[in-house]
């Protein structure tokens, strides 16, 4: 049945459901490849490869300014916009990679990692493969697509995996992340235009460049500052400390990332369409906000709560004592990612109401408070003390600004506390919990698994009368 036969809410839902199953496909993968990498290479080989993907996502984040969104934004016919948004972003692109090209050694010494210059080039090739499927990608996610999405990730999952292994164990080092990556998204790019055939050539239009520029040019620079606060930490450790240091933390940057990852990737997928269609229609879209948030933090804080309370098992038990300086960092972080789940929902919600600006206001109060936050971290506490910087920042500054843009779109925060308080009550529960078995068993092993399942426990106990959120539908299309 295509999307428009039945009620929005079945399509999103469903859609919604096999995005999940994509990401706990790609997460379960993504873990067991990581664990086998950590023991493959070293804390210095992440370190420089760290140093590349800084680079990528800076280019990732401003690489089509902003335009496929556009797409996805809109209901019918797209042949009038669709070549444009292809040359801006295939334009854009190029422009991007040669100048990064030849910044390259400037880029690699700024971070003190000068051997990361090849990497660095190789693997922001990505951008130009990005860029051929903007419109067909935007399309996928227009029309709900996440049954073909689960495919096209996967294929590309196995044969970057496969290929990192190999490489890895030939002695690889940092290529063997780059050139895994670098055919991943390849075979991602083939598998897109297998079920999304791009039918648009490429083509320019005055009148829509203006439109699609300003519309995305916002969103652009709102998704390079994203960039920045997601990155600058990266910087600020690996000018300061190192590479060693800054392995240890992208590992423990990776673990906090996971709830953002396995929850609030696959809701993404879903909520911008969704938002979308429901601002364009007369249900409104500030109505259903309340309902998906409380949803998505019903499922994510507990996945914090683990990860949080059961850093120092979790990283020795898993990838080895050698990385234990990274369960210091990893339970500040995760008051990062449980603002990073909430910021991301926020984003697409303005995206759909069409508050460009907001967003990019929302960014830049962010990272201009990182900007003097985390130098200050760094020196006084090393790693953890950057990570500890974040989590007053997320807290302090970021949910703050977020409770009065919600409020001017219309989102009632009463309401939202009222439906939030249950899940929060029962994370403290689960965390406290969580905190008595640390003290009273050593081994770590049986910390992990104790742990976690008390936490898991507590936790369904204390929100089990909320369980119809995950049956009934969030939202109505009448």
């Amino acid at each position: 049945m295509p999307p428009d036969a039945e009620p929005l809410h079945t399509t999103a839902r469903r859609a919604l459901w096999w995005s999940v199953a994509n990401n706990i496909v790609g997460r379960v993968g993504t873990t067991l490849m990581g664990i086998v990498l950590a023991r493959l290479l070293v804390p210095e080989d992440y370190g420089v490869y760290a140093v590349a993907l800084v680079a990528l996502n800076a280019l990732l984040s401003m690489n089509e300014l902003g335009v496929s969104l556009a797409i996805v934004r809109r209901s019918g016919d797209v042949s009038r916009i669709a070549p444009t948004v292809k040359t801006l972003a295939m334009a854009s692109s190029l422009v991007l990679w040669l100048l990064m090209f030849l910044a390259a050694p400037h880029v690699a010494s700024a971070l003190e990692a000068p051997e990361a210059t090849n990497v660095l080039r190789l693997l922001t090739l990505s951008v130009l493969i990005d860029a051929v499927t903007a419109v067909p990608s935007a399309l996928m996610t227009r029309d709900f697509m996440q049954k073909e999405r689960l495919i096209v990730d996967t294929a590309g999952f196995v044969v970057a995996s496969t290929t990192a292994i190999v490489l890895a164990v030939a002695g690889f080092g940092a290529w063997a992340l780059v050139w895994s990556a670098l055919l991943g998204n390849v075979v991602n790019a083939l598998f897109i235009l297998r079920y999304s055939p791009d039918e648009h050539p490429y083509g320019f239009r005055r009148d829509v460049a203006r439109e699609l520029l300003a519309f995305g040019l916002p969103l652009a620079a709102a998704s390079l500052l994203i960039m920045g606060l997601l990155n600058v930490d990266y910087v600020v450790i690996g000018a300061e400390l190192g590479p060693v240091e800054l392995g240890f933390y992208l590992l423990a940057f990776n673990l906090c990332s996971w709830p953002v990852n396995m929850f609030s990737a696959p809701a993404r997928r879903v909520s911008l369409p969704l938002f979308a269609r429901l601002h364009a229609g007369e249900t409104g879209a500030s109505s259903a906000f309340v309902p998906v948030c409380t949803v998505l933090l019903l499922v994510t804080l507990p996945a914090c709560v683990v990860l949080a309370a059961l850093a120092a098992p979790i990283v020795e038990v898993v990838y080895g004592e050698v990385w234990l300086p990274a369960a210091a960092v990893l339970p500040w972080l995760m008051v990062l990612a449980l603002v990073r789940v909430i910021g991301e929902l926020i984003y697409d919600f303005l995206v759909a109401l069409g508050s460009s600006t907001s967003n990019l206001t929302l960014q830049a109060i962010w990272l201009g408070a990182l900007l003097v936050a985390l130098p200050i971290g760094v020196r006084a506490g090393g790693i953890e003390g950057v990570a500890v910087a974040h989590a007053a920042v997320a807290a302090c500054v970021v949910l703050p600004a977020y409770a009065i843009v919600l409020r001017r779109a219309g989102v009632s925060l009463r309401a939202m506390a009222m439906q939030v308080s249950r899940p929060v009550a029962g994370s403290v529960a689960a965390a406290a919990m969580a905190v008595a078995v640390l003290t009273v068993i050593g081994d770590d092993l049986v910390q992990l698994t104790l742990g976690a399942a008390l936490i898991g426990l507590v936790y369904v106990a204390i929100v089990y009368p909320m369980r119809a959120l995950l049956k009934a539908p969030a939202v109505s299309s009448a």
